[in-house]
């Protein structure tokens, strides 16, 4: 199973709306085939694992445990169901990591698989298989995309200089380094989307792209209420779908969406109603301070990754958020140390 857990990982990025799946079939204590999910759309892990397998192995598939990380699908979706192959295939015994909460899935594929004289193990790994696809299980559990704040600080709790309007080029307070900009690109090429404020959009001129990484970029997402940012931006470059949520219009024109928001509801319930209605699975905040700040005060967050320069100091200047959640792990890259915390007031 953590082989399962591993091949999955494979496919970050690549198979959302869909969960990130693995599968692993073992004959006689020997693994003869492994696969896993790798872009949406395309064949299953289940699909990929029996394929795998080697000529000299294909007359033992019968006789062999299948290892899956995620409950093989029961239904027709954009691919055939994984259940329907594995009874095909006359597989004797499958091992389940968790079940598939998705209401086509939820217990039908054990159902079918047991119907057909399978042998089903189920919650192997249980806790790990879960946390591997928890986008996927926020999404349908409670309906709003999966929540990840990062922001970048100083050694002593600053995420930008006072200065409002920056007086030159360079002005920005640069805070990580350039290996942890990597690894921010990398976040980002695991993410459905990708939100910044007015004010970090305006300053910052963020392309919001994971250009020092590689695989897709993510939906770019801003909100600019009266509509007062300029065209130029990189945000408007029109390369990447960006979608605007304002209070003055509802308008396509070409790669950018501009979605009109309403007085009376929070702006940020309207975003995340806005991600769960378009199958959104996943947000990246990347700031400022106050779009952070407002997520955290309505407790609307899953993960939090906070990035301190422990050299850089500046004494001074616009505060970071403040949030309480539970430290997971930390780690270090030059200089910069990143925490990883997750929110402990959910349920």
């Amino acid at each position: 199973m953590q082989r399962c857990i591993q091949l999955a990982k494979l496919g970050a990025g690549n198979v959302a709306p869909n969960p990130m799946v693995g599968a692993v079939l073992v004959y006689e204590n020997e693994i003869i085939g492994e696969g896993y999910h790798m872009q949406y759309g395309q064949a299953h892990a289940e699909v990929n694992c029996i394929n795998s397998v080697p000529e000299k192995f294909k007359s033992q598939i019968s006789n062999s445990i299948l290892y899956v990380s995620l409950e093989p699908c029961a239904h027709f979706g954009k691919t055939p169901p994984c259940s329907n192959l594995i009874i095909q295939q006359q597989i004797k015994k499958v091992v389940i990591g968790c079940r598939d909460s998705f209401k086509q899935v939820n217990g039908k594929g054990i159902e079918q698989l047991k119907a057909a004289g399978v042998d089903v193990v189920v919650d192997v790994l249980k806790e790990e298989c879960i946390a591997l696809n928890q986008r996927f299980f926020t999404f349908h559990n409670s309906q709003r995309p999966y929540i990840i704040l990062k922001f970048a600080q100083t050694a002593d709790g600053f995420i930008g200089k006072t200065t409002l309007y920056p007086t030159k080029a360079g002005e920005r307070l640069l805070i990580s380094n350039s290996f942890t900009n990597k690894l921010v690109h990398q976040w980002r090429s695991e993410e459905a989307a990708i939100l910044v404020g007015t004010n970090t959009a305006l300053f910052d001129n963020p392309s919001l792209t994971n250009r020092l990484w590689t695989g897709k970029n993510p939906l770019r997402l801003v909100i600019d209420k009266q509509l007062k940012l300029p065209s130029t931006l990189q945000l408007f470059n029109q390369q990447e779908k960006t979608v605007v949520f304002n209070l003055l219009k509802n308008e396509i024109d070409q790669q950018i969406e501009y979605v009109q928001l309403n007085t009376t509801e929070s702006v940020i319930q309207q975003i995340i109603q806005y991600c769960y209605s378009h199958q959104i699975q996943s947000i990246l905040v990347e700031g400022g301070g106050q779009l952070l700040q407002s997520f955290i005060n309505e407790n609307l967050w899953d993960e939090a990754r906070i990035i301190t320069n422990e050299k850089l100091s500046v004494k001074t200047g616009v505060t970071a958020p403040k949030l309480s959640g539970l430290l997971q792990h930390s780690t270090h890259i030059f200089g910069d140390r990143i925490d990883f915390y997750t929110n402990h007031l959910h349920d």
